[in-house]
């Protein structure tokens, strides 16, 4: 038994849109296709009063700016900073979003001499993204991997003295077979994309490696079992922050082994909004860690030219950082604090190409500020994407993103909207959203019962004991089980995105007056079968596929 052999439970609202939006061979009568059409608008315009549960902000007011768009047909396929015959394209909007996130992140700007080459192989590259963070995180974990495996795409000639392309790989030294078989990183807070993308790449976690390779030498608990993810801090009922001690322990003892690292941080965690502190993190790493295992420089071949060794100087470690919600915003929220337009709430941390380490950000552009579908930003350097090294007589330029048609209306949204607010305006705009989420904690934490209100310092959500079915519906509620030292605890949470004002926030609080507080689940499952055990010396366990402690 499989959980796809379970059909999934449907309410009578999406019961009535599927009968609604059944077809035909000869298509709907025109009076009926408006009046379906209607009624989704009508269903949309009725939940977005209340919308809640989930960081999207509903106030995006396009209309009239963007109507006009949707009659053509306009694609972005390609690399952002190279020349397309796609006459119908928002490349040059695209890249104003980048310049301008970049220019928020300290990244180095991209300048070029007199042959349009790039002056400094630091700068950024990136583009925008066509899914929202997912498919950033995917091709950051994609290039991670084979930077750190040794692998580099080059050109060299075939038998008419023609450039190929070629993908090759270094063979690992013989004092340290693994050099390249990289390792990564993420904590129990991480969003569930991550480690979707390392099965999908086939990239192993720290549990994997250290059950398969090394199952007594547990550092954090030794002659223990590994543990699945890099504990948070006070595991699920902490901020949902990654322990900083625990992390650096893992990541030294892998060091040792001779692995590579790859270390996911997340900025504007999905439950609880927590946000790692990347600086102390790095920090840490390199005068731990990556100095004393040579970690932070190493040289990877990649071919020869007449009696030449070719090779491309490296790290061995990738630090990606999971901006998906705070990545955008988090730049204003440092200035709101900085000009006082908030009372502290202890240290914020740093996330961007300030930090050295720091070698890819991604944010979604659908969350934070706003975009009626996901979209996002990915952002690097450019000497750390996988293309040709930048050797005199190598050339030649691959499709450098992860798909080939790229939405391009996406940029276009995101590029009006930074048009339309000037960056304080938008320093405003996170002040009274975290005035709005101290302002929920507050109101909430009055409500009659032991509902265990939550909040991490300059979080935009507030999480709660998970109400009953009609107040999750009634405000769109994100609901997620969490493991705590009490067992499994369902809880819910709310987002306060530009939308939400303090009305709403009392008229979930007069309804939640109006419940009780539920009694803590029987049962500790949260899937209602079981197939058996993994116990088996011809059996690997690979990675945890959750079911609690993760949301949307």
């Amino acid at each position: 038994m499989t959980i796809t052999d379970h059909n999934p439970i449907t309410t009578g609202t999406e019961n009535e849109f599927d009968t609604l939006f059944a077809l035909t061979g000869e298509g709907l009568p025109h009076e009926r296709r408006k009046e379906v059409l209607t009624k989704l608008k009508n269903y949309f315009t009725d939940m977005q009063s209340r919308f809640l549960g989930y960081q999207t902000n509903q106030d995006l007011r396009l209309k009239d700016d963007m109507a006009p768009f949707l009659d053509y047909h306009f694609n972005n396929v390609g690399d952002p900073f190279a020349p397309s015959h796609f006459t119908l394209d928002a490349r040059a909007a695209e890249r104003a979003v980048l310049a301008y996130y970049a220019r928020l992140w300290h990244a180095k700007p991209r300048e070029y001499d007199e042959h349009g080459h790039l002056k400094d192989r630091d700068a950024y590259w990136g583009y925008v993204l066509t899914m929202g963070s997912s498919e950033g995180n995917n091709y950051a974990l994609w290039n991670a991997r084979d930077y750190l495996s040794g692998k580099t795409l080059m050109v060299e000639p075939d038998e008419n003295g023609i450039g190929t392309m070629m993908w090759v790989q270094d063979t690992p030294p013989v004092d340290n077979q693994n050099a390249y078989s990289p390792v990564a990183f993420y904590s129990q807070d991480t969003h569930y994309s991550v480690a979707k993308a390392l099965r999908v790449l086939d990239i192993p976690s720290f549990y994997e490696v250290g059950t398969k390779m090394y199952p007594h030498a547990n550092p954090l608990n030794p002659g223990k079992p590994w543990d699945l993810e890099v504990p948070s801090t006070n595991g699920g009922a902490g901020p949902g922050s990654i322990d900083v001690d625990k992390l650096v322990t893992l990541v030294e003892f892998f060091a040792r082994m001779g692995h590579p690292v790859l270390i996911n941080l997340n900025y504007g965690s999905t439950f609880k909004g927590a946000y790692d502190d990347v600086e102390t993190i790095c920090r840490r790493l390199t005068a731990e860690v990556f100095t004393k295992y040579g970690l932070h420089e190493r040289e990877v071949r990649y071919g020869h030219k007449g009696n030449k060794l070719l090779t491309d100087k490296r790290t061995g470690y990738w630090i990606h950082i999971d901006g998906a919600l705070g990545a955008t915003y988090g730049p204003f929220l440092e200035r709101a604090v900085e000009q006082g337009k908030l009372t502290s709430e202890g240290h914020l941390p740093k996330f961007d190409f300030r930090i050295p380490e720091v070698c890819s950000i991604v944010t979604s552009g659908h969350k934070y500020p706003g975009a009626p579908w996901p979209c996002g930003i990915f952002m690097t350097k450019a000497k750390l994407q996988m293309q040709p090294p930048a050797q005199p007589a190598v050339i030649g330029s691959p499709d450098t993103t992860f798909g080939g048609s790229r939405n391009a209306f996406s940029p276009l949204i995101m590029w009006n909207f930074l048009a339309r607010n000037s960056e304080q305006a938008q320093v405003d705009m996170i002040t009274r959203a975290e005035e709005i989420a101290r302002y929920a904690y507050q109101r909430l934490s009055e409500v009659p019962g032991d509902w265990e209100v939550a909040r991490t310092p300059y979080s935009l959500t507030v999480r709660f004991r998970q109400p009953t079915d009609d107040v999750v519906h009634k405000y769109s509620l994100a609901t997620v089980p969490l493991r705590t030292p009490k067992g499994q605890v369902d809880y819910a949470h709310l987002y306060v995105m530009p939308h939400v004002t303090k009305q709403l926030i009392d008229d979930l609080a007069e309804d939640l007056v109006r419940v009780a507080v539920p009694a803590p689940r029987t049962e500790q499952q949260s899937i209602d079968y079981i197939d058996g055990t993994a116990d088996s010396p011809d059996i690997a366990r690979l990675a945890l596929v959750h079911t609690w402690n993760h949301a949307f």
